[in-house]
């Protein structure tokens, strides 16, 4: 029996004036799948990532998360997903505990369950030590695990992550990619980046993207072995625009 599709693009274009910065996206991800979605840097991760997730409005096409459509029906959709934005905001005067239950009681949660998904969160994200601390006193790899406690608050089937080890320090991205190795157990994650060494030890399969096109899908092995390396692949695969 096949998984039930958990992410998908159908025919995602999005225009901003005369820039096409997304051309005809289409891609499926089935339940418990860990995908790396790999490009340059402008190459439309971000603005696909944003499509998907509901941030913005596609020009054609639709988005759906767990079969459900993030335009129409974007409230339930929500409840399926977390969503980690590169450089996610938050509010620096609030203390990580603080946070999650401001966001948890924006998601209607609330007593026992709060706390319990609280806990659960704050061990996960390794943030003990600083549960207590201003978020504006905690350095930017503590930070980005705050922004990965709040998708993960509500325990959602669907992860988005944009960027989650940009700027950390190379203990900092092997504790993410250790997280994300773990949750990939459990749930569907679409990741991006743009660093190669991040694909091996997280994704079973590899989406790129180039001049907002899809330009690969498929395993990283096979990628390799059409190209050597996946830095020699990159390289191949952007070397013409779309």
């Amino acid at each position: 029996m096949s998984k039930p599709v958990m992410i998908e693009a159908d025919g995602l274009c999005k225009q901003y004036g005369p820039f096409l910065a997304v051309r005809d996206v289409s891609f499926t991800i089935p339940k418990g799948q860990v995908v790396a979605f790999l490009g340059p840097n402008g190459a439309g991760k971000t603005t696909t990532m944003r499509l998907l997730t509901g941030f913005v409005a596609p020009t054609h096409g639709r988005a759906r998360i767990a079969g459900l459509d993030v335009q129409t029906d974007r409230i339930e959709a929500a409840e399926h997903l977390g969503y980690l934005p590169e450089n996610g905001p938050l509010y620096p005067d609030m203390t990580p505990l603080g946070h999650l239950r401001f966001f948890g009681a924006a998601r209607g949660m609330g007593g026992r369950k709060l706390q319990d998904r609280i806990d659960a969160v704050v061990s996960q994200c390794s943030l003990e030590t600083v549960a207590h601390k201003p978020v504006s006193k905690l350095s930017k790899g503590y930070r980005q695990r705050v922004s990965m406690a709040q998708a993960l608050l509500h325990d959602p089937e669907v992860l988005i992550m944009d960027e989650p080890t940009s700027g950390l320090d190379p203990n900092q991205i092997s504790g993410v990619r250790k997280l994300i190795r773990e949750l990939g157990e459990s749930k569907t994650i679409l990741v991006s980046t743009h660093i190669l060494q991040e694909v091996d030890p997280i994704a079973s399969r590899i989406l790129f993207i180039h001049d907002g096109k899809i330009v690969f899908d498929g395993e990283p092995a096979a990628l390799e072995q059409q190209n050597g390396t996946l830095e020699k692949a990159f390289h191949n695969l952007t070397a013409q625009p779309v």
